[in-house]
């Protein structure tokens, strides 16, 4: 769908749970936070209502995300339903991993196509302080189970400032050993996020430089379907750069979010969105073209620095 501004929305995130197996220090605080009644969550049908109606539209990807998606019970059954619906072309998953023993070669076979991975340390113990309650070979069991069963794995790493920055070169020569391409992602300054400094996409492309110099831009710079601006050598390995914050790429924006509660939202800092929850449960008809319009409206950019996000928390907006 085109919308005001001649961007074509294409992409959807789809979050299914509010709730996380870890507390990341740039995401929750140590006790948690309120989460949602399970009677407000979208169940599998209305989350498949939504999809159908936006992939009429023409949005055509799907990704899935939480809080940790993995925690909601039967995920595969939903990515196999979002794959069966007509215009659909791809359903992939955002994770932390630690979950997917148990449930990737399930997810395989229900059309899980990419897996992103959320890695932002090596090291045993400063995982374990970050997540506060994870433990890093967790991770990469569940990084080589989705390997194993035929998913595509793509590490998201967000750099901070004193806190793994002195482990981005060591993050990229993983990705190339591995066969794992590593994007860095900016910090949000969402909740938590907006005490920290993170690292600009141009400190890390030069931290990057220095130690691994002959990069060049990667077929014509993408890699999939986000805003990853991406790097690679000749002998392999592949690393992106996703710059919400510095480098703003707001003007070719191509997706929209659904909260676990029912909410299109048409930007991560806008503090409002389409309620779907009349339309999915109170019989509220035009739901569609209530969709479409909303769309169309999408606005113009982020805008952090206007909205107060600082009691927001990315579990619940939707990574």
């Amino acid at each position: 769908m085109i919308d005001r501004l001649g961007r074509n929305i294409t992409y959807v995130r789809v979050s299914v749970t509010d709730r996380c197996n870890l507390r990341c220090r740039y995401c929750m605080p140590e006790t948690g936070v309120p989460f949602l009644p399970h009677e407000e969550i979208l169940r599998f049908e209305e989350i498949t209502e939504v999809v159908r109606a936006l992939a009429q539209l023409g949005l055509r990807q799907v990704k899935l995300t939480g809080g940790e998606p993995l925690c909601r019970h039967d995920l595969p059954t939903l990515a196999r339903m979002l794959g069966e619906i007509p215009g659909i072309e791809e359903v992939t998953l955002t994770t932390n991993g630690l979950l997917l023993p148990g449930q990737a070669q399930a997810l395989a076979d229900a059309g899980i196509s990419r897996v992103n991975l959320s890695l932002d340390t090596l090291r045993p113990d400063r995982y374990a302080e970050i997540t506060r309650c994870g433990k890093l070979k967790d991770a990469l069991s569940g990084l080589q189970a989705a390997q194993k069963a035929g998913m595509r794995v793509k590490l998201n790493v967000v750099p901070v400032r004193g806190f793994n920055d002195d482990e981005i070169v060591d993050l990229v020569r993983f990705g190339r050993e591995h066969d794992c391409p590593v994007r860095f992602i900016e910090l949000m300054p969402v909740g938590l996020g907006a005490s920290r400094q993170g690292l600009s996409n141009a400190e890390v492309l030069d931290i990057i430089q220095k130690a691994m110099p002959g990069f060049t831009p990667f077929r014509g710079g993408k890699l999939g379907n986000g805003p990853a601006v991406c790097y690679g050598w000749q002998d392999g390995g592949v690393f992106g750069l996703i710059g919400a914050v510095h480098d703003r790429f707001c003007a070719s924006c191509n997706r929209v979010r659904l909260t676990a509660d029912g909410m299109l939202r048409l930007c991560l800092a806008q503090p409002d969105g389409l309620d779907l929850k009349p339309y999915l449960r109170d019989g509220k008809e035009g739901m569609q073209a209530a969709i479409e319009r909303a769309i169309y409206g999408k606005p113009t950019g982020h805008h952090f620095s206007e909205h107060d996000t600082a009691d927001r928390t990315m579990n619940g907006i939707g990574g």
